[in-house]
């Protein structure tokens, strides 16, 4: 068998670039090593029947408002690709009941944040439009080819508009950690809370580098296209692009596990599964961690720079994922936050770093930042009549465990008793803000960094973010130093996925990179 491209891994990245290229007329193979395509984009009945939860990936806003979108959303939308929306993206909730709503309306919110201190409001107008303006700039740095006449353009460009000093200090104020942005421009702590938990999201914290600018990005994507969701579960995502991918003559494989990468004379041929069976390609583009790349699927060929680069590649935090089945639609104690499609509870700037340095030390955070999805409200579909899911994220949980900040859970290994020990001390927090909660839930399922990384061999200890993102292993250094300028040293092959510029998220950035130089 022989194709013009084969893909290896089915997240985001390898479905947009597997539709472009099939949409050209190319001979596309994907092939996925789980029993389902999908790679993070997985729905379940995971508690009961009848209640659909999205394992992992949740919110389609980086999709949504991404150049691959603009290219594929038609024919997406054409094999049954559909978002569901709510005007209140996001808030955040304190400990004390106190909470902020945010709206996909900025008149609203300039109102809303100048109410609660004098002034707050027009900063935010200025954050957001500031990266309105940006936008041509910002985006073709954050999700463009960095090493490309293109970029060099838009550089050159902006050095003309700003003058060099000018673009020296923009660059320098993109630089700046959120707690730096959020501490002084924002006098009132509930604006301060609302914005922190996001550069979790980003993979950072409040104190990494570049993280102010990447919530400034948050807070204008967030305002402007929502938090949508996509209607069945983040599964019919799959499904639009694995029926868009087909009927263009391309195909995905799933439990097709590749063994190796096979190369002649410095140049890709194809593939070897672990049944043995070898597959014939023009190129392959891997969608997979820099660790299964250099440490399984290449470990034949002699790259002594980049086998040394992937062993001291570090990952981030790990993920924790908890769903809940409701016997009725929760009430929060707190009004408002009914129709919110993403909450978290957290009370500041410092509780959102404090539990992320614990995590990222080793402990369970002594109180974890907790994200928690709605997705009922916009999706009726995800629950039968009546009933409701919780979506919770924890995205500062231990990779590897040293301890516990709180002194309480005294497991070690990421087993069943060490993960719903964890699962209790979330599910207390939450308790408190919902009436009745233990009265109302019908089910909990529970997933720890292992269980995730059992499900998706890319989430290495956990990490959905394919690495850690501090600026290092970012931008020009994703994944590698020596990575900067995008080509391997392997012709015909190309890495994509999370771990390589423009990073994590549901964007699709790197396979819809990929695809374009491939002539998509």
């Amino acid at each position: 068998m022989a194709v013009d491209h084969l893909i290896i891994g089915s997240g985001i990245n390898a479905l947009v670039a597997a539709a472009m290229l099939a949409r050209k007329g190319k001979r596309v193979l994907v092939l996925e090593r789980e029993a389902v395509a999908g790679g993070c984009m997985r729905t379940e009945e995971c508690t009961l029947p009848g209640f659909r939860h999205d394992v992992m990936a949740a919110t389609f806003v980086l999709f949504l408002t991404s150049p691959a979108h603009a290219e594929l959303g038609a024919d997406l939308a054409r094999h049954g690709l559909e978002f569901c929306h709510t005007k209140h993206p996001t808030a955040v909730l304190r400990s004390d009941g106190a909470a902020l709503v945010l709206e996909t309306d900025r008149a609203a919110n300039v109102a809303a944040f100048n109410a609660l201190a004098a002034g707050d409001g027009d900063w935010h107008a200025r954050d957001v439009g500031g990266i309105e303006a940006d936008a041509p700039f910002l985006f073709g740095l954050l999700g463009g080819k960095l090493w490309s006449w293109p970029t060099l353009k838009l550089v050159f460009g902006q050095a003309r508009k700003r003058g060099l000093q000018g673009l020296a200090a923009w660059f320098g104020s993109a630089l700046t950690p959120a707690r730096g942005w959020l501490e002084t421009t924002y006098q009132s702590p509930l604006v301060q809370a609302l914005w922190a938990p996001w550069t979790l999201h980003t993979g950072l914290t409040p104190e990494s580098t570049y993280s102010g600018q990447m919530g400034k990005v948050i807070a204008f994507a967030l305002e402007a296209a929502g938090a949508p969701v996509v209607k069945g579960g983040s599964a019919a995502a799959v499904g639009a692009f694995a029926s868009l991918i087909t009927e263009k003559g391309g195909e995905i494989r799933t439990n097709a596990d590749v063994e190796r990468i096979l190369v002649e004379d410095g140049k890709v041929t194809g593939v070897r599964l672990t049944t043995g069976e070898e597959i014939m390609a023009g190129s392959v583009l891997a969608s997979v961690a820099p660790g299964q790349l250099f440490g399984r699927l290449l470990d034949h060929l002699h790259l002594p720079d980049d086998k040394a680069a992937a062993q001291t590649y570090r990952h981030g935090r790990g993920n924790f994922q908890l769903h809940f089945a409701l016997d009725r639609q929760p009430e929060w104690l707190t009004p408002g936050l009914d129709d919110v499609a993403l909450i978290h509870l957290a009370d500041s700037i410092d509780s959102v770093s404090k539990s992320a340095n614990e995590a990222e030390r080793g402990m369970f955070p002594e109180t974890p930042t907790i994200c928690v999805g709605q997705p009922h409200r916009l999706d009726p579909t995800r629950a039968p009549e009546g009933k409701a899911v919780l979506w919770l994220q924890i995205p500062d949980a231990p990779r590897v465990i040293k301890g516990d900040a709180a002194g309480e859970i005294t497991g070690r290994e990421w087993d069943e008793a060490t993960r719903e020990a964890f699962a209790d001390r979330i599910e207390a927090i939450l308790a408190r803000h919902i009436k009745d909660f233990s009265a109302i839930k019908l089910a909990r399922r529970a997933y720890s960094p292992a269980d995730l990384a059992a499900m998706n061999v890319n989430l290495v200890g956990g990490d959905p973010y394919g690495g850690a993102c501090s600026i290092d292993q970012f931008f020009l250094w994703r994944p590698f130093p020596q990575s900067g300028k995008g080509g391997m040293k392997v012709r015909g092959l190309i890495h994509i996925g999370a771990s390589t510029h423009p990073g994590p998220g549901l964007g699709g950035g790197s396979g819809f990179l990929a695809a374009k130089g491939l002539g998509a």
